[in-house]
């Protein structure tokens, strides 16, 4: 049952990715300027999870020992967002939307094989599998297929 519930969020919050998507490439479009849109969206994924986190976290927020923390990790992964949201903001309006999200998806799978692989960037390791492999070479055949004419 958990793993069901697991699988619907993770659906859920690609479906969410993908209307956030929409979105800010408009916004980018309007501006002429997709990393305004970026800016725009790390400001209100702020306010928006300061305000998340007040209420559904009353009672268990604790504080932060930011010495246990690498410095980096509190920015690096900023950098990435940043860079990432800005190359789907200026593509999605060039290419369409299901074109940017299918090739996106093919390059976070193909990472997350190697990455899993290798246990990169901290992660657990996740051998490369007969079964993986069959179900990322049918993963890209779809991205081809969306991807044709």
């Amino acid at each position: 049952m958990r793993l069901y519930i697991l699988t619907f969020l993770a659906l859920t919050g690609g479906v969410f990715l993908a209307i956030q998507a929409g979105f800010n490439s408009q916004l980018g479009s309007i501006l002429k300027q997709p990393l305004l849109a970026v800016i725009s969206t790390s400001i209100s994924s702020v306010v928006f999870g300061i305000i998340i986190l007040f209420f559904f976290e009353k009672g268990s927020i604790q504080s932060i020992i930011t010495t246990s923390v690498p410095w980096y990790l509190w920015f690096i992964g900023g950098l990435f967002s940043v860079i990432g949201i800005s190359i789907y903001f200026y593509t999605i309006p060039k290419i369409g939307i299901s074109r940017m999200i299918a090739l996106g998806l093919c390059g976070q799978l193909i990472f997350s094989l190697i990455a899993g692989k290798f246990g990169w960037l901290n992660l657990p390791v996740e051998p490369i599998t007969t079964k993986r492999l069959i179900g990322t070479l049918a993963m890209l055949i779809g991205i081809v297929l969306i991807n044709t004419k």
